[in-house]
């Protein structure tokens, strides 16, 4: 059996590749690296073509990356908050009340997504993030608390599911409500621009350093709730600012790409996959391997049928969801054989 890496080897490896996803995405145009090889071949770059890829190439793909790593970070936590491998991000209804927050802004001022100027994509984006927020504090309200994790899991489940049943009640009673609503249902990294890709580092920095305190948690509470009891651990605060945590980079991501499938439930898998670790490291990881996962997403989204582009949510759902197949198939085949 060969043995896994260290932990700091593999997040330098992420983070390089990281870097490298980052510059090829900042030279794919679109129709894919033609163009960028062709002005090099001629000599150098035009300021034209430079202004492209520092206006809108370079922040659309540091914000992928950025975005991708909310999700896995917030994966990496609802995982180990609640103790269960198909925790993902979206658990405590945070899509649903997102979705829901941009049916009802595009209800009240109609119109397409692709048509509306900047100052209502800003609207557009608050009325998602503060629908996700608000979801979740639905979901808390409905599980009295957070002392019960099975109840918490209950009550996301729900408020998912009335939540998702108004948005497609509007979506009948104002059809040309959905017309702007399929971008934000597929996802797409298109309309990330430096103010958004700085925001979601700035709220990344933020709740990977609070992930970071929150590991020591996490790591008591594998050994199960009584124990970490009996270690003197505040589980209660803790499950607040965990979930708090969870809530803004979620959020946060889903305000500003839409709804990105599977990226936040694959990522912890990977790590788990690649390295065994104290969730300090899980939770850094997971962010690394969510940020390179919708990079690369992005990048086969803009080349796979250049100049046209694939939703990259579509993209990150097959791919994501073809990788959790094969890793139960593997190990159920393991199990049969053992």
């Amino acid at each position: 059996m060969n043995p896994s890496p260290k932990p700091w080897l593999l997040s330098l490896a992420l983070s390089v590749l990281g870097a490298l996803g980052i510059a090829l995405g900042s030279a794919m145009g679109s129709t894919g690296w033609e163009s960028w090889w062709q002005a090099v071949q001629q000599g150098g770059v035009d300021p034209v073509s430079w202004q492209i890829v520092w206006d809108i190439r370079l922040p659309r793909s540091l914000g992928a990356w950025a975005g991708g790593a909310l999700l896995g970070l917030a994966g990496a936590l609802a995982q180990g908050l609640f103790r269960n491998p198909l925790a993902d991000p979206y658990l405590l209804g945070s899509a649903s009340g997102a979705s829901l927050g941009v049916a009802i802004y595009l209800s009240l001022f109609g119109g397409s997504v692709m048509a509306m100027g900047w100052f209502v994509k800003v609207g557009m984006t608050g009325a998602a993030f503060v629908g996700a927020v608000l979801a979740v504090m639905l979901t808390l309200v409905l599980a009295r608390g957070v002392q019960h994790t099975l109840r918490l899991l209950l009550a996301g489940v729900v408020v998912g599911v009335v939540l998702g049943a108004i948005t497609s009640f509007l979506n009948l009673w104002r059809p040309e409500v959905w017309q702007g609503m399929q971008g934000f249902m597929l996802g797409s990294t298109g309309f990330i621009g430096w103010t958004a890709c700085l925001l979601m580092c700035g709220v990344l920095l933020l709740c990977s350093a609070l992930a970071v305190v929150m590991a020591r948690v996490l790591d008591a509470l594998t050994l199960g709730e009584n124990t970490a009891l009996s270690l003197g651990l505040p589980l209660a605060q803790a499950r607040v600012w965990l979930i708090a945590v969870i809530a803004l980079a979620t959020g946060t991501a889903v305000a500003q790409m839409g709804l990105i499938a599977f990226v936040g439930l694959a990522a912890p898998h990977v790590v788990r996959a690649m390295v065994r670790a104290t969730h300090r490291w899980t939770v850094v990881l997971a962010a690394l391997t969510g940020g390179l996962l919708l990079l690369l997403a992005d990048l086969l989204a803009r080349g796979l049928i250049a100049p046209q582009e694939m939703p990259v949510g579509v993209l990150t759902a097959v791919l994501g969801g073809g990788y959790l197949f094969w890793r139960m198939s593997r190990m159920s085949s393991v199990g049969g054989r053992s």
